[in-house]
């Protein structure tokens, strides 16, 4: 699927595409940290109706949402095709001591290669989290590297 990315000048980015049914979709991604998904009648790209906006909360929430089971996908699939290369989860504890630090603080991927590539916090996914993201009990990391690299970051999070 081709994404066609459009410089809007003085408001910000906009990106299309078309559908598997062949409608025509687009987001403007707005400088004010907004979105607005449109929709093209025929094929005037100049003729877009908005279909909804989103604040950059809601659409965070969208991409989480959207995205998260695709990127449990594509890790299970790179595991299989990458030998050595493996994701488990692990679940942080109320005892761990790094319950209500950032995860930058574990030093995780530093100290055993192991990358953390999502968060599941109850029913939320935070994909690719950053090291600001605090911790808390019951968070369960989705790490990625390989066996022994996992079992760091096992022994990081339990302390």
């Amino acid at each position: 699927m081709d994404v066609n990315e459009v410089l809007l000048p003085g408001v910000g980015l906009r990106y299309e595409f078309t559908t598997h049914a062949g409608d025509r979709i687009g987001v403007v991604a707005r400088r004010t940290g907004e979105f607005e998904v449109v929709g093209y009648a025929g094929g005037d790209l100049d003729e877009g109706r908005p279909l909804f906006r989103l604040n950059e909360e809601e659409a965070d929430a969208l991409a989480q949402i959207l995205g998260a089971p695709r990127i449990a996908e594509r890790f299970a699939d790179l595991t299989r095709e990458v030998p050595g290369l493996s994701t488990e989860p692990v679940r942080v504890t109320p005892g761990s001591p790094y319950v209500d630090r950032p995860l930058g603080h574990t030093r995780a991927r530093t100290r055993t290669g192991a990358s953390v590539v999502a968060i599941v916090r109850g029913e939320d996914v935070i994909a690719s989290p950053g090291p600001d993201e605090v911790l808390r009990p019951g968070d369960v990391l989705v790490v990625v590297g390989t066996q022994d690299g996992i079992a760091g970051v096992t022994r990081i999070i339990r302390g």
